[in-house]
């Protein structure tokens, strides 16, 4: 294992179909190919020593025998591996015919696993040759192997992993063995299968699996019989699947003529600590037994993890980003139009900079506006130039009201600003935390009374990554009666903008792309000579990117500093080097403890995704813990 994550392969060899040495063979040259690739656990299909369409063969006792015995050769051939590995075999036990699973480890016959239930129906009558498999425990012995095998209800331990077998049909049950492995401990469930290809088929196995791995918050490992079954009346496209909680996360291309795999890092960690903090996930106190397999040494922390990293996982890939922008926007604009009519309120303020934040904002009250059938003009966009507006923000803000049908209001902070510094006794020159959280407190001042006067509510524009960072003044832009993107992430801010410009008209679209294409900044110090933005955020906190997959990795599944950075080193490869990873986490975590206290007052605002900073919700922590334990790692 690296890192708590289990190494795992799917699949599907070349099948010779009855002839158990050949397929002894082939399994056996995989499972070394597998085992330099540093492979820990690796399931091969349904019968996969034998083959699946033997028919009335698998009565006959040259093939029976011949399986039995090809198990103790496969366990010899592979003793030098220490990849743990489980295989297909029919086995007469009390003189019945069963259809298992044999796991074996380093020239050891571990366990043996039955498939309970048993299909009869359509293209599978197994019944006419397998019983189901219901011993709780019994031994089985293997000629030409001194030990009896334990087999059963038998689960099997690789460090921090416990996995659970089930067989083909076991899987479409109402409630698979698979359910009641995991409840018992099981986060790994390997399943040996043997399902032929039926127009339609392959996308309902893959919602299946995904289901059932999300269900059990557990990995799920599939491999399906392949090229070389009999193509009598079926045909069989060697399908290789791994999910994990929900995910399909490494699947081949089936239809190929020979032997095929893939492999995938589980991440342990991540569904240890989902079931932890699932109340409803509750385990059963069923009577497995447990068999602990061999763990192999441990790879370098330098070792890639065989699975993609996202560097940005908060932003759906492909055809899902529309779809997801589509949620989030409803939902804020659900949220924000139940505001208005419980307080029978018909304006609402909003502080419009021609940044990010406050345009998606803006637009989620439009949205909001249209849903309620209420006339725009009650929305009061205030634009409040600064010593560090530029005329780029200024524009595009003013710009946008104007093509969005709002009423616009401008009011220049300069004057009250430079009195409240004489009040004061504040240099201006001098551009610290005060001169900026002058100029942030003034403005929330304004749009507070402004939406008192006009009986309305002040929308606040901030968002889930500043939330983290406590990147807002305290009882400034911090504050509001209702914030719309407090569960957004500033990563997914530019891709809900870029959503709201595609369904836009020319001019308000080339507005919306030039403010997603502008720096980040709060303007709070005066531009250069040329008129630019010279206080950018991400040059001063660090890269959003960054933050927001530091936010993720902590928030959404616990992880140390020291595991964020090395999935981070992987995920930015080639875009950040470790020094620079290093530095901004080191931030993160420092600002992400010293701000809690602005997070734990912060305005009412609906959660959109899995991960959010709600004192009243999802994270409640004292404003005054030490990070001292988060501030001692090994980084490299």
């Amino acid at each position: 294992m690296i890192r708590n994550f289990l190494r795992v392969a799917a699949v599907s060899p070349r099948v010779f179909l009855a002839d158990v040495e050949a397929n002894v063979k082939t399994i056996a040259n995989i499972v070394a190919q597998l085992d330099k690739e540093g492979v820990d656990i690796a399931v091969f299909p349904e019968l996969s020593l034998t083959g699946y369409t033997c028919a009335d063969l698998f009565q006959n006792s040259a093939l029976i025998e011949a399986a039995r015995s090809g198990v103790v050769a496969l366990a010899d051939m592979t003793a030098g591996c220490s990849t743990a590995f489980t295989v297909g075999v029919p086995l007469v036990i009390d003189g019945k015919l069963y259809n298992c699973a044999v796991t074996i480890q380093k020239g050891l016959l571990v366990a043996v696993n039955g498939k309970k239930n048993i299909p009869n129906y359509g293209e599978f009558y197994e019944k006419r040759w397998f019983e189901p498999f219901k011993f709780e425990y019994i031994d089985v012995q293997f000629p030409g192997y001194d030990d009896e095998v334990p087999g059963g209800d038998i689960l099997l331990q690789y460090g921090r992993a416990k996995i659970g077998i089930e067989i083909c049909e076991d899987l479409w049950t109402p409630i698979p063995p698979s359910s009641r492995q995991a409840l018992a401990g099981a986060n790994v469930l390997l399943n040996l299968s043997a399902s032929d290809s039926v127009a339609g088929k392959f996308d309902y196995l893959k919602n299946l699996i995904a289901q059932q791995s999300g269900r059990t918050v557990a990995a799920y490992v599939y491999a399906s019989a392949g090229y070389g079954e009999s193509t009598t009346d079926l045909v069989f496209d060697g399908k290789t699947i791994i999910a994990e909680n929900g995910n399909i996360i490494n699947i081949n291309q089936p239809w190929q003529l020979d032997s095929q795999w893939v492999i995938s890092d589980i991440d342990i960690d991540a569904l240890d600590h989902d079931r932890m903090t699932r109340s409803s996930f509750e385990t059963d106190i069923a009577d497995f037994g447990v068999i602990g397999l061999e763990v192999r040494d441990a790879m370098s922390d330098n070792e890639p993890l065989r699975r993609f990293i996202d560097p940005m996982p908060f932003v759906p890939k492909g055809d899902a980003l529309d779809q997801r922008c589509f949620e989030i926007v409803n939902i804020q604009a659900l949220g924000l139009a139940r505001r208005l009519d419980a307080t029978n309120t018909k304006t609402v303020v909003i502080g419009v900079s021609g940044g990010l934040d406050s345009t998606l904002a803006l637009l989620v009250a439009t949205r909001t506006f249209d849903i309620l059938g209420l006339d725009r003009k009650g929305i009061v966009g205030v634009t409040m130039p600064g010593f560090g507006t530029t005329d780029r923000t200024h524009d595009n803000a003013v710009g946008l009201m104007k093509a969005l049908g709002i009423t616009h209001r401008e009011i220049s902070i300069v004057p009250a600003v430079n009195q409240h510094f004489k009040d004061i006794e504040h240099d201006p020159t001098i551009h610290d935390t005060t001169y900026e959280n002058a100029q942030a407190r003034q403005r929330t001042y304004l749009l507070m009374d402004l939406a008192n006067k006009a009986g309305g509510m002040v929308v606040g524009t901030g968002d889930l990554s500043e939330l983290a960072l406590g990147w807002a003044t305290y009882n400034g832009d911090q504050m509001s009666m209702y914030g719309v993107n407090a569960g957004v992430p500033k990563t997914l801010i530019r891709s809900l903008v870029l959503y709201f410009a595609g369904q836009s008209d020319d001019a308000t679209r080339n507005i919306l792309l030039d403010v997603a294409d502008t720096p980040i900044s709060p303007e709070l110090i005066p531009a250069d000579s040329q008129g630019n933005i010279t206080q950018k955020t991400e040059d001063l906190v660090g890269p959003y990117e960054l933050h927001d997959f530091f936010i993720y990795h902590f928030m959404r599944w616990g992880r140390t500093p020291n595991e964020i950075y090395l999935l981070a080193c992987q995920a930015f490869d080639g875009r950040y080097d470790g020094v620079t990873i290093l530095k901004w986490l080191g931030t993160f975590t420092h600002r992400f403890f010293s701000q809690q206290f602005k997070r734990s007052c912060m305005p009412d605002g609906p959660k959109v995704g899995s991960v959010t900073l709600s004192p009243r919700g999802d994270w409640r922590m004292p404003s005054d813990a030490s990070v001292r334990v988060w501030m001692k790692h090994d980084w490299k």
